[in-house]
């Protein structure tokens, strides 16, 4: 069943995954004719399951933006093919009021997957500017100060994998990270315990990709992903007073 046969909301990374898809189909030679890889290809490209890759392709094709034909594929709607992902816009929506569950299921999509661009491209600068956001972490006196320093690792992270697109695409998760439902759930959720902790996933991650272990890096920031979200999901089912 496709989004356009029901009123239930789908899954957090469905939108995620179905932007990356579609960024990938702006690429020369990707889609021949406008055809899309299949649902095995897709998942095996993007590290993700087949069930997982059907819910992306019917958040595009509820947009109008991709086609399913029985028997012949996932194409690409004329919608699709004009003006590239910029100039669509077709996934613009008010970020204030993204939820963590949202932000956390589009971060643990995307930030792994970055993790061999990252390995394979980043540079010197990029590697000091990672021990520079270490640096601050470690020296914030307050939750606002450390989240700052946080955001600014993660970006340096998603940045040194020289791909605009994903950074493009991140930068909407990023966004929801400035809201105020986040912020006012960090708050709830900082001590220095959860800091020392954060800083400590954070050092492994950045020694892991500085000596471009590609699969230390990526097991260290999966790890680490799933200790925020646990974290957050647990303080914002917990009543506040």
């Amino acid at each position: 069943m496709t989004l356009t046969s029901t009123t239930t909301r789908p899954p957090a990374y469905g939108q995620a995954l179905a932007e990356l898809i579609l960024a990938r189909c702006d690429e020369p030679g990707y889609a021949p004719a406008g055809r899309l890889p299949t649902e095995r290809q897709l998942a095996a490209e993007f590290g993700v399951t087949r069930t997982m890759v059907r819910h992306a392709l019917a958040v595009l094709e509820a947009k109008g933006l991709v086609s399913r034909e029985v028997g012949r594929g996932t194409f690409l709607t004329s919608a699709a093919t004009r003006g590239g992902v910029a100039a669509r816009g077709s996934f613009e929506h008010d970020d204030s009021e993204v939820g963590p569950a949202d932000v956390m299921a589009a971060r643990r999509l995307i930030e792994p997957r970055v993790m061999p661009l990252v390995v394979a491209y980043a540079t010197q600068r990029d590697f000091e500017e990672m021990r520079r956001c270490l640096v601050g972490g470690a020296a914030a006196q307050s939750a606002e100060e450390f989240e700052a320093w946080d955001f600014a690792l993660h970006h340096a992270l998603v940045a040194a994998g020289r791909n605009q697109l994903l950074v493009a695409m991140y930068r909407t998760v990023e966004l929801a990270r400035e809201g105020e439902i986040w912020g006012s759930l960090k708050r709830r959720n900082d001590s220095r315990e959860r800091r020392e902790e954060y800083q400590e996933h954070h050092v492994e991650i950045v020694r892991a990709v500085c000596a471009r272990e590609l699969g230390e890096a990526t097991a260290a920031i999966e790890a680490h992903l799933a200790s925020v979200e646990a974290h957050l999901l647990a303080a914002s089912s917990t009543p506040v007073g």
